[in-house]
């Protein structure tokens, strides 16, 4: 499934105003963004994707840095995770759980941080 974000992620032009890439999908726009004018943590993330797969990295981290942390995971667990189902058996050895949550607090904390940082400078 991560290969196949990944591969949508390519086949999508990322929007030039940091968000909004998503709507290339048929999705509707953000809600909060909609009825009251400010951005919800998770705007951005599908053009952070689609930029980190092109290798605009800092681009990538100015839509949604959580995202763009989210899109690097993917990048690095997703061929992994294909291989060792392939080969039947984990690449490297089991993951640990500790990196895993490590992992998601970083990319949550990373998201949230942003937003709030976005809501308190009016960005």
């Amino acid at each position: 499934m991560l290969l196949v974000l990944l591969a949508i992620a390519v086949w999508l032009p990322p929007s030039q105003s940091g968000l909004g890439t998503h709507r290339q999908l048929g999705l509707p726009p953000c809600t909060l963004l909609d009825w009251y004018g400010f951005r919800c943590p998770s705007c951005g993330m599908t053009t952070a994707w689609s930029r980190l797969v092109r290798g605009q990295i800092v681009p990538a981290l100015r839509a949604n840095a959580g995202g763009a942390l989210l899109a690097v995971v993917a990048l690095v667990g997703g061929p992994w995770l294909l291989a060792s189902g392939i080969r039947g058996r984990w690449i490297g050895g089991l993951p640990r759980d500790s990196w895993t949550i490590a992992a998601a607090v970083l990319i949550l904390v990373t998201t949230l941080t942003q937003w709030i940082v976005r809501l308190s400078l009016g960005w």
